[in-house]
């Protein structure tokens, strides 16, 4: 990681660690879930419940507790100036709560989303979905996983692209007509909709060959879920085909991006003049 990096377990052991704060803060959102919830709006107008902060507060304590000198960045305590933020090395990047408008649905597409960022990558990752128990795991250099229930880990990989017979993952809250030109481009596709960082883990599970999204999205939406797509055999790029970037600039919203299966397929004839 960098020179700061002896003052913490290794990798592996920080992501064990790590699955059991987003637990954690899994049974705090689920209190919430099965109560009678109120929700309020963010400036931006987007939603905000209970749950969020008691996720955002469970998650900052257990990784304060964990590693002290690790700074925590998370969407309810975005408030860190870029001029603070521009001389970390590394810092955790949290979502407490992906997905506020899935909870609001009821339908269980949610999820706790942690990351760990060092020189403006992600080298750990983990995904835990509240109302199933499932996680989603990986650090730099050790493969991907996904826990379910009381079972044991498994390896999870992505899978090779064939022209012609394209699985998509697509936004349950957030569909677009950018989305709607790609996917008729790529011609008869199979749709998989589903919320939050979700549609990621389907990429890395080999369900999927590709998730687009064409609109606003910010760092902590894309950050776990990203190393676990690249420890898992894939990439989560802009639409110039870069790797995403974290930390790098003012602002904290990502570009459009592609998180793909097969690093090998090309893409962008299906990217051309959208």
């Amino acid at each position: 990681m960098n020179e700061q990096s002896s003052r913490v377990p290794p990798l592996p052991q920080l992501t064990g660690a790590v699955c059991a704060i987003a637990r954690d803060a899994a049974r705090e959102i689920l209190k919430i879930y099965n109560s009678e919830f109120t929700i309020e709006h963010k400036d931006d107008r987007s939603p905000l419940t209970a749950a969020d902060m008691a996720a955002h507060d469970t998650i900052c304590r257990g990784l304060q507790d964990l590693t002290p000198d690790i700074p925590v960045l998370s969407e309810e305590s975005v408030n860190i100036p870029f001029s603070t933020r521009k001389n970390w090395q590394y810092y955790w990047l949290v979502d407490p709560l992906d997905g506020t408008r899935e909870f609001i649905k009821r339908n269980g597409e949610f999820t706790v989303n942690i990351a760990l960022i060092d020189k403006h990558a992600p080298v750990l990752g983990v995904i835990h979905v509240p109302v199933t128990g499932t996680c989603y795991f990986a650090c730099q250099g050790h493969g991907a996983s996904k826990k379910s229930g009381d079972g044991g880990p498994v390896t999870i990989k992505t899978r090779a692209t064939r022209a012609g017979s394209f699985s998509v993952a697509g936004s349950r809250s957030h569909g677009s007509d950018k989305q709607q030109a790609f996917f008729r481009k790529l011609g008869d596709i199979e749709i998989h909709a589903i919320g939050s960082a979700l549609k990621f883990c389907l990429v890395a599970e080999g369900l999927v060959d590709i998730y687009p999204r064409f609109g606003p999205t910010s760092e902590w939406d894309t950050a776990a879920a990203q190393c676990i797509v690249e420890e898992a055999g894939g990439i989560v790029t802009g639409l110039d085909l870069e790797p995403l970037r974290y930390n790098s600039k003012e602002s904290l919203l990502n570009p459009d991006f592609l998180a793909i299966a097969d690093r090998s397929f090309d893409w962008q004839p299906y990217l051309n003049d959208l």
